[in-house]
């Protein structure tokens, strides 16, 4: 039976290369982003990102019918049609096509490989009552992948086909890109086609028609039982076969399923999701992409994700190197906010990511018990983060009179609630924002822990002294005792009441500053108010500004962004804390709402992930990036350290305090 069109065009496929890299469009072949391409480079890797070929469409030629494969979008037409020849699509360790022309089946299989900006696309032939040709017709856009490119003079249309590779240069200053077909004839072609439309990049209000260029297309006989393996490289990919890297990089995907027998098909795909996140960075060091498609690597997603992406499944020596890749930027003791895609230096424009720095710090040293990485090598640096943060830097981040961590001035955003349009942030919360503090408490408690396993005791009594002051005063500055819950804000004698999920962290982090009484409450209000079956609302609906949906313009959706939207990576923190309150109850709730987000994996948007945000209200359609690092990553966390069983104790948590 022919696959749906409407939601094979909703769901998409991600093939990463552990660069920064991918391959990705949609089920029914179809790009509906600027986005989408079958081997867009990382030129710098993890940035300099370049969709080098955008689609290969397949033709089959029959004896007395031509039936195009291919998919796009144009004004007022999608031709060719060939989703009408999809009988099946999988996401299992590749993504995977089958398609049905008359009596010839054909199975395709894509496969990005892991360090280098090479794309393999794989077909076998399952069934044919007689011979055929096999038609492929690469598109070339050679554009940076936030661009669109349009008919112009300037490309190159010259193409060397040699010894079944077929070298293109499209542009002076971009990378030539190679093909290699064996077997085949290449027939030299160049022109222009006009007039792709990406759906997605209309709806988002941006330019979204494209023109693409073709130097000719390959032709190949096929049979029963052939198989064809084309390589896409911005390396010479001569002598190369396309089946020996698959297999490759089969192996290498098959080995991150090793320790994970018994576990459950959700976990399994999200382990394999994850790996899609960890990408290279300069000195063979490592980090991790935000998310899927437009994002690099940023600070604070880096430091949330990890546990997840690397501690629970056992990729210690990545942690390490991530660890380190980011030590090595810290300026003012201060994290990087992000790496921006071009040449421009490093960005520094937050205040948590340095603080998420010292979780994911103590998060390895439980995983590990790494103490000379530890000793020698970041608690230095954590001393210095720590002293900036006592004299100041930047953004105004200081701490205050009273202990708490003060951060913010006009026009700058510093908080993961950090949506800017022009001059306008939308949320500044400018002063002491709750999350903030509770990771500033938690900052203080992790650097006295681990002085203390590194035998300096009595620094780590002056800064668990510290860290008790911070408590106490958090306690007391942030509860709401009118609400029943935590401000959100406290800036002098001003107070926020807004109801947001940055409380929850007071319940979730390491070490949490309430339990008891008051936590219950304040985990029953967020129940109320933000749950949802695919993440946390950023803001409850009864709250001035709420938005109910994330669509329209750049400026709609920056307003919305955190005004309700839903982000599915507060899951995380909401379940370990559910967990942490009501024990097997609130294990028992937390699976069932894993079982319920196996339809969003499966069945939405990035096919085998999970989304960035989704709107605020049913049926909560998944918005933003298609492929979220900490969306993936939070849940393997809980997964692993809540939900075990039996329960495999978070080893980072503390004993229970009684407090009310």
């Amino acid at each position: 039976m022919p696959v749906d069109f409407d939601q094979a065009l909703q769901q998409e496929w991600l093939e990463t290369n552990g660069l920064g890299g991918w391959a990705s469009s949609t089920v029914a072949g179809a790009h509906t982003r600027r986005y989408h391409g079958l081997l867009v480079a990382a030129t710098r890797p993890p940035v300099g990102r370049v969709v080098m070929i955008s689609k290969l469409d397949e033709t089959l030629v029959l004896e007395n019918e031509r039936a195009e494969l291919g998919c796009n979008q144009y004004p007022d037409a999608i031709h060719p049609k060939g989703y009408t020849f999809l009988q099946r699509f999988e996401r299992g360790l590749f993504p995977e096509f089958e398609f049905r022309v008359g009596e010839v089946l054909l199975r395709k299989t894509i496969a990005a490989i892991n360090g280098e900006n090479t794309t393999l696309v794989l077909y076998q032939v399952l069934a044919a009552p007689r011979p055929f040709t096999l038609e492929l017709q690469p598109f070339v856009a050679a554009r940076d992948f936030h661009s669109l490119t349009h008919a112009n003079p300037h490309i190159t249309t010259e193409a060397q086909f040699k010894q079944d590779v077929l070298c293109v240069t499209p542009y002076a200053g971009i990378p030539p890109v190679y093909l290699r077909v064996p077997g085949a004839k290449f027939v030299h072609e160049p022109q222009w086609y006009y007039n792709f439309e990406y759906r997605k990049e209309q709806a988002r209000g941006l330019d979204f028609r494209e023109d693409l260029f073709t130097y000719g297309h390959f032709a190949v006989r096929m049979e029963k039982g052939s198989r064809l393996g084309v390589i896409l490289s911005t390396d010479p990919p001569t002598g190369r076969q396309a089946f020996t890297l698959f297999n490759r990089e089969k192996r290498r995907r098959q080995k991150l399923w090793v320790n994970l027998s018994g576990t459950a098909p959700l976990v399994q795909t999200l382990v394999l999701a994850a790996d899609q996140f960890l990408v290279r960075r300069e000195n063979r060091l490592r980090s991790v992409i935000a998310g899927y498609h437009w994002f690099s690597d940023w600070g604070r997603d880096t430091m949330i994700a990890l546990p997840g992406l690397c501690l629970v499944t056992g990729r210690f020596t990545e942690a390490k190197k991530i660890l380190q890749a980011f030590a090595a930027h810290v300026d003012r003791g201060m994290l990087p906010n992000r790496f921006p895609d071009g040449d421009s230096p490093p960005e520094y424009n937050t205040v948590d990511a340095t603080l998420w720095y010292f979780v994911a710090i103590y998060k390895y040293f439980q995983y590990t018990r790494d103490l000379r990485f530890i000793k020698n090598k970041l608690l230095p640096l954590l001393q210095e983060i720590l002293d900036w943060h006592d004299r100041g830097t930047r953004y105004n981040i200081h701490v205050d009179q009273d202990g708490l961590l003060y951060a913010g001035e006009p026009g700058v955003q510093l908080t993961w609630m950090d949506a800017k349009i022009g001059d306008w942030v939308v949320t500044p919360r400018q002063g002491k924002a709750v999350e903030v503090n509770a990771l500033w408490y938690n900052a203080l408690r992790i650097f006295a822990e681990l002085l203390q396993s590194a035998g300096l005791q009595n620094n780590a009594r002056h800064y668990a002294g510290r860290a008790q002051k911070v408590k106490h005063k958090f306690r007391k500055a942030f509860w709401y005792a009118n609400g029943g819950y935590l401000y959100d804000v406290i800036d002098g004698e001003y107070r926020d009441a807004t109801f947001r999920p940055n409380q929850i962290f007071a319940l979730s982090l390491p070490f949490p500053l309430f339990s008891g009484a008051k936590a219950r409450r304040i985990l029953q209000l967020v129940e109320e108010k933000l749950l949802t079956p695919v993440g946390l609302r950023s803001l409850a609906p009864e709250s001035p500004g709420y938005q109910p949906v994330y669509t329209g313009d750049p400026y709609a959706r920056d307003a919305a962004y955190h005004q309700g939207t839903v982000w599915g990576w507060l899951l995380g923190p909401y379940m370990t804390a559910l967990v942490r309150l009501r024990g097997q109850r609130g294990r028992a709730r937390a699976k069932k709402l894993l079982q319920q987000l196996a339809a969003h994996v499966y069945k939405e948007a990035g096919v085998g992930t999970i989304s960035e945000i989704f709107d605020a209200e049913p049926p909560h359609r998944p918005r933003g990036c298609i492929a979220q690092a900490w969306s993936v990553a939070e849940i393997l966390r809980v997964n692993f350290e809540d939900l075990a069983d039996p329960p495999q104790a978070d080893p980072t948590r503390p004993p229970a305090e009684n407090q009310n």
